[in-house]
């Protein structure tokens, strides 16, 4: 037998428990409507939040970085890959999350796994919230630390572990996202702040679903519990409410000059393009200036919220949410699947997704600004006529 043959046999077992993914090909400019294999659909699918992946102001920016820089940064910041424009990002997502300094990263995935394996190792402790993003679990684990999970946002069970395992190790760092992305609640930053400062541990916060989206300012999970003030390790992305690419990680200036001195993800990656990182710069400006986005998607968020609760036979069905992104529990895999399937046959797509991905199936409803009224009317309507 060849050496490669498990694939095969692998492949088939994820068929047969209906875990198989492939790629959804979209046409064209993302947006509120889209053109999913050949056929044309309403988006409620996408992590763009503000609505300016499209935005003729970042398509503008990118172009004109471009013809100045050329398509590609060419080097690690560290050798020949450093632009001014780099730099000028840094400083807004700095001015945006009010923190001292930041530090920008090609992508958020690798700004988790660069921060974490720079700020602990073989002789420290990660306390991590069992629902955390992939990117947070796989650094946990290349950091060599000792990882420790605590069920979802169990504040009670977190401490019940900080007392009996925190005196054992160097550092402790208790991580967690800002808005959990496959469930949409967030998690309790005040009492994780708390207990950070009670039990003697850094906090990091990824906030990738939350930039530009939660708070007063749109600076995301921290804005929103008005908790600046209070030491953190503040990680988000560029390539959600942003419609650009990369990641970020903001905090006080020694934090951000330890990285760049310490990240191995950084320091080792090619810069981000030009292109990126202007359009990531334009699009901070409007999150800056036009308030009126993020308002609108709130009144979204309650309209559908309102509505399928008033559709959905069983309450419970719906996931809490204090976010853009609505879930709807479905009882297993092969149910979400075709109930996927029959919202993209109504022209709706709406993302179905099941274990491992999350530990139970459901549809991950995700709105826009740029969403009408007759958008959610339509996804209610349809998802009404669906037996979940």
């Amino acid at each position: 037998m060849s050496s490669y043959s498990w694939i095969e046999r692998s492949l088939t077992t994820i068929h047969k428990a209906n875990w198989y993914r492939q790629v959804q090909p979209i046409s064209g400019r993302g947006g509120v409507e889209v053109n999913l294999n050949g056929t044309p659909a309403i988006n409620f699918a996408s992590n763009d939040y503000l609505g300016l992946a499209g935005d003729e102001r970042l398509i503008e920016a990118a172009i004109a970085a471009t013809r100045e820089y050329g398509t590609g940064s060419t080097g690690s910041r560290l050798l020949s890959g450093h632009r001014p424009l780099h730099r000028q990002l840094e400083e807004a997502i700095a001015r945006l999350k009010q923190t001292d300094d930041a530090i920008v990263f090609s992508s958020g995935y690798l700004a988790n796994l660069g921060t974490l394996t720079a700020l602990v190792g073989p002789r420290d402790v990660i306390f991590a919230d069992a629902y955390n993003h992939a990117s947070l679990r796989q650094g946990s684990l290349l950091s060599g630390a000792t990882v420790r999970d605590y069920p979802h946002r169990d504040v009670d069970s977190l401490r019940q572990q900080l007392q009996q395992q925190r005196p054992q190790f160097r550092r402790g760092l208790i991580v967690s996202d800002g808005v959990f992305s496959m469930d949409g609640d967030l998690c309790p930053l005040p009492q994780l702040l708390d207990l950070a400062e009670e039990y003697d541990c850094m906090l990091l916060v990824d906030d990738a679903h939350g930039t530009g989206v939660l708070g007063s300012r749109g600076a995301g999970t921290v804005d929103y519990f008005k908790a600046g003030d209070r030491p953190l390790v503040q990680m988000g992305t560029l390539s959600k409410a942003l419609g650009s690419l990369g990641g970020y990680v903001a905090g006080d200036a020694a934090l951000i000059d330890y990285l760049r001195n310490r990240a191995p993800t950084w320091i080792y990656t090619t810069g981000l393009s030009p292109a990126d990182t202007a359009a990531a710069l334009a699009a901070i400006a409007i999150v800056e200036q036009e308030p009126q986005r993020r308002e609108q998607l709130r009144q979204h968020q309650a309209y559908l919220k309102k509505k399928l609760l008033n559709i959905l036979p069983q309450k419970s069905q719906l996931l809490p949410s204090e976010s853009p992104i609505l879930c709807i529990q479905v009882k297993d895999a092969a149910h979400v699947m075709a109930s996927g399937q029959a919202l993209r046959e109504a022209g709706l797509f709406v993302c179905a997704v099941r274990p491992p991905t999350v530990p139970t199936s459901r549809l991950r409803i995700t709105l826009m600004a740029s969403h009408e009224s007759q958008h959610l009317d339509r996804l209610g309507e349809a998802l009404h006529s669906l037996v979940l």
